[in-house]
């Protein structure tokens, strides 16, 4: 075998073996990026490089498959609705207790499930793996949740914690999850006091396409 034959095998297969560990890294990219959907884009953007942030996907998943998760019977997911209905009517004459009592009610379903409610972080990341599409929603709650606690929260701030802590919990319910898209409700305010959570609910779920021409 001539020499030259030889480099062209070499670079032959040199070529192979590239295409094929491109071909493995973007399926696995494209893999995490459909798990993780903006979850994806938000830990490499705060990652170190792209590979550190799929590491770190690659490790939520790891320590997802860990878990005991199980479904919620039929009686738990009507008691989590009628606590729900509670919150609601509550946040009509005590806003503040009501986000509170919704960051209890969406912890207490957290664990139920079958997820870690310890760290934050770690709930978060685990939550992630299954539940990456509303995560966004419970961090703008959790947040707007910590600020009340320090009075630094307006009475839409805590209406709309409400909206996004009902995201993840209509999720983990198995209800029709609430993308992060559009999440933002309607400026103005229902006049029925009753139906203020409601409404601006149904606006970020898409159900009201003209909410935003009021």
């Amino acid at each position: 075998m001539s020499p030259t034959l030889v480099i062209i095998l070499i670079v032959l297969a040199l070529l192979v073996t590239g295409a094929v560990v491109y071909g493995v890294r973007a399926g696995r990219r494209k893999k995490l990026q459909n798990t993780f959907g903006p979850e994806y884009d938000r830990v490499v953007g705060d990652a170190d490089s792209r590979a550190a942030g799929e590491k770190e996907l690659e490790e939520r998943q790891k320590r997802h498959a860990q878990l005991e998760l199980k479904p919620l019977s039929a009686e738990s997911k009507a008691k989590y609705s009628v606590a729900w209905e509670e919150v609601q009517i509550q946040f009509v004459d005590a806003p503040e207790h009501a986000v509170s009592t919704a960051d209890e009610l969406v912890t207490r379903l957290i664990s139920e499930r079958g997820y870690p409610t310890g760290d934050h972080d770690e709930q978060l990341a685990t939550l992630s793996v299954d539940h990456a599409r509303t995560l966004e929603h419970y961090r703008d709650a959790h947040a707007i949740s910590e600020r009340s606690k320090s009075g630094k929260a307006e009475t839409e701030d805590l209406r709309q914690a409400l909206v996004h802590y009902r995201a993840l919990f209509a999720d983990l319910l198995g209800e029709n999850p609430v993308h992060t898209e559009g999440a933002a409700a309607p400026a103005s305010e229902p006049k029925v006091p009753s139906q203020k959570i409601n409404d601006h609910d149904s606006d970020v779920a898409g159900h009201r396409p003209d909410a935003t021409s009021r």
